[in-house]
Formats: structure tokens, sequence, C-alpha cells
């Protein structure tokens, strides 16, 4: 029994020894992969479906990628396919996905009074892209109490339509589900029971569902950090920090722009015949804001222009905000870019907003995740297209989609083969955890090098 006890003390110290070794962006990378592997673990057992039949391996893992990363691509309708221990099992994916593993530990560490070294708060910082170390538990605490404060409002407002149609105990449940959904930017929804794979287009019609799930999307895509300063500096916009004001300014801007533009390509074509131009609005305003992350849809979108797509594309590549629950580059990243355009044509040597004046390497960061984003969405969908037969502006919809964690889709995910499968749970897997966080995690560690090569000057343009 001594010897027992001895192996297992023995190896504890072991694990220990080579956690403190490792890099705290390498931990975050492989926590999200293991709690994808217990998800696809759960999700294959045969209680988890419908049918009393284990699901396969590629479709669980699939399905576990797609929920632990908020990106709501399905191979099969939640509402038809998992049963309620399934449906669960996704639901508590989406929500430990959407608020950062990390913040839960960190508060069960400190509700069990653990102490909480310097190593969980760099994994805490990295996890949810916090701007310092410290106060950590304070910000869990924050993200926690307000993430069920907001998710339990968004259930209250959406059970006044859910319970009517469906009754008590399961219109309760629709609300808890889709208020989770929205709130962490998953687009994962339970209406295959009145058409598989419909989403929410029987509901686009209906404006207060609609501008309810768009409050829970925005307020979600915001970021944890934005919240923080919004609740200190209530709506005095000038004393917030930079970081908020482009991340308000630069959200607002994106989501009237993308409804103008859907409603406007969209005007008097197919997927507009019959409705109203009030409705016309609100499905575009609707898909403005879910586009960027959430991936609920109100319209069919088979039947939408090419150039209403094209916009989409661009729309999820860009995503939310960072520290939230959303994916995609990031609207800060867009906001750097855009800034440093005007920079460049009005001649200025730095990048200003707001009269501040930019840290010098965030324009190297930012085209670094854009060009990353740029290459993965497009070989992605060379592949998907060459593998599948579709048009490549359906394989570039659904590679932006996964890498944008959005989960919107042409309608081909059901049918991909394996490879496609594996290349788009590779997309969501990235664009979740962070293409610089992968980069980082797994490149050489090298010491910064004091001197500087000879300079000479390269002509651009």
């Amino acid at each position: 029994m001594d010897n027992i006890t001895d192996f297992f003390k023995r190896l504890e110290d072991k694990i220990r020894v080579r956690v403190r070794k490792t890099s705290s962006l390498k931990i975050i990378v492989m926590v999200f992969g293991l709690l994808i592997l217990l998800g696809t673990i759960l999700l294959m057992l045969p209680i988890s479906a419908k049918s009393g039949e284990g699901t396969g391996f590629t479709d669980a893992l699939f399905t576990a990628t797609s929920a632990t990363c908020v990106t709501g691509l399905i191979r099969f309708d939640t509402f038809t396919y998992w049963t309620t221990f399934g449906q669960i099992v996704i639901l508590c994916m989406i929500q430990v996905g959407g608020m950062g593993f990390m913040t839960i530990a960190i508060m069960l560490m400190w509700a069990t009074g653990h102490k909480i070294g310097l190593n969980s708060r760099f994994l805490m910082q990295n996890s949810i892209s916090a701007p310092q170390v410290g106060g950590m538990v304070r910000i869990s605490k924050m993200i926690l109490i307000g993430t069920a404060f907001i998710e339990g409002l968004g259930a209250i407002f959406l059970s006044g339509i859910f319970i009517p149609k469906y009754g008590v105990g399961k219109g309760i449940y629709f609300s808890v589900f889709h208020s989770i959904s929205a709130f962490c930017n998953a687009g994962f929804d339970l209406m295959g029971g009145e058409e598989q794979f419909s989403s929410l287009t029987g509901f686009g019609g209906n404006w207060y569902l609609n501008l309810i799930i768009m409050l829970l999307i925005i307020i979600g895509g915001l970021g944890f950090f934005v919240w923080q300063d919004i609740l200190y500096n209530k709506i005095h916009f000038r004393k917030m920090r930079l970081h908020t004001k482009l991340v308000l300014t630069t959200s607002a801007v994106l989501i009237v722009l993308g409804a103008v533009m859907i409603f406007w390509l969209e005007y008097g074509e197919a997927g507009t015949d019959g409705k109203s131009i009030p409705a016309q609005i609100l499905n575009a305003t609707f898909q403005s804001v879910t586009t960027r992350t959430a991936g609920f849809n109100t319209i069919d979108l088979t039947k939408m222009t090419d150039a209403s797509i094209f916009v989409m594309i661009g729309m999820m590549l860009i995503g939310g905000s960072p520290g939230s629950t959303a994916g995609g580059m990031k609207t800060t990243t867009f906001a750097v870019l855009s800034i440093s355009i005007i920079s460049i044509f009005r001649r200025k040597k730095s990048e200003e907003a707001f009269g501040r004046r930019m840290d010098e390497d965030i324009l190297r960061s930012a085209a670094c995740v854009f060009m990353i984003y740029i290459f993965l969405t497009s070989a992605a969908a060379l592949l998907i297209a060459k593998l599948e037969s579709v048009p490549m502006m359906t394989a570039l919809f659904e590679s932006a989609s996964a890498l944008g964690t959005v989960g919107l889709t042409l309608g081909i995910t059901p049918q991909v083969g394996m490879v496609s499968k594996l290349v788009l749970a590779a997309l969501m897997f990235i664009g979740r955890v962070g293409s610089i966080t992968i980069l980082m995690a797994f490149s050489s560690e090298r010491k910064m090098v004091a001197s500087k090569l000879p300079l000479e000057k390269v002509q651009i343009g």
C-alpha cells in the first residue's frame, strides 16, 4: 500500500514539474484539446443519441469542437438527433468554451480555499486576453456573476415566447438553452422540431425574439473588459480606455454598415419576396449582428445573392472583440488596420485614435493575424471546393464560418466527407484558441538579440 502511495506521489510531483516548465500558452491549447476530447467521448455514448446507437468518432469530435469553440456548425440537427443528455453535454461545452475554462477553474480554486499561484494567473490572463496579471480573482467573479445575470435575464425574457409555445417545462429549457447559446455566440438551437436545420427562420418577423437574441449576442461579443470599463465609467465615453472606445465604435459601425449592405443587396431579390420593408430591415440587422460570430439565421441563406454572401464572409472573418465569447480576427484588429491606412494617407508616423498613440508593435500583430486568417480561409476553401465539388464561394463561406467560429452554413456541412470535417474542426479550434496563441505556443523560444542588421529600404505598392 505504501509503495502505491509513493508511486502516485512521485507521479504527481513529476506532473507538477512538467506543468511548471510548460508555457501557459501551450497549456491553454492542450486543455482546450482535452475538453474537446472529453466532450467527444460523452457524445459517442449511446445515451447521447436518440437512435440509441453510438455516434461515430469524427462526427462526435466535430460536434464537440463546434460546441467548445462556440461555433455552431453541426453535422446533425441538435434537437432531432441528440437526446436531452446529449444536448446538455453540448450546452455545458458551450458555456465552458464561451466563458473560458480558466475562469471557472480559478473560481473553483478560490471557493475551495486553494492558493491561486502565479502560473494560474498567467493562464487566466492568456485565456481571456486580460491586459494584466493582477486582479484575476476579482475579474473571474465579475465574469461569472455577469454571465449568470445576463444569461438568466435573457432566459426570463425568452420564456415569454417559448413557454406559451411549448409549455412550462420545455419552454424554460428552450429559454435557458438559447440564452446561453446566444450570449456565448455559439449559434446552437433547438428549432429542429419545427424543421431540421431551420435555426430561427420561423421567428424572422418576431421583433421581440430578434431584439433579445441580438442584445445577448452583442453583449457577449463586446468582451469582459469592455463590460468592466463601462460599469466603472458608466456612459462617460471620454473616460473609457482606448480599447473600449475602439471596440464600441468598430462594433457599432460594423453592425450598421452590415445591415445597410445586406438590406440593399437583398432588396427586391428572391429571398425577400412577400416581406414588408420593416421585416426586411429587421432581418438585415439581425443577420448583420449574428454573422460576425453567433451563427443564428432568420432568413434562408441559400436564397441570398453572391454579393451578400461575400459581405458576410468578410464580417465572419472580422468577428467579435478580444476577451469575449466571440471569435474571428477581432474588431480591434480590423480597427488597427483601418487606422493604419488613414495614418498613411495623412502621412503620420504612428497609429492614433481618440487622442492616443498606439503601441508600435500592434500593427505588426494585427497584420500577422490578418494574413493568417486570409491564408487559412483560402487554403481550407480550396481543399473543400476540390474534395466536395462545391462552388468556391460556398467553400469560402464554410471556411470563414469555421475559422470565425460563426456557425452559419450554406447547407454543405451535414454532407461533407471525413477530411473536410477534420479541416473545419481544425479551423474552429484555431479560431477559438487564437491564431497568435497557437503560433506562439509552438514556436521556438529565442532570446531577444540586442544587435540589429544593416538597414535597407524596400519599395511597397
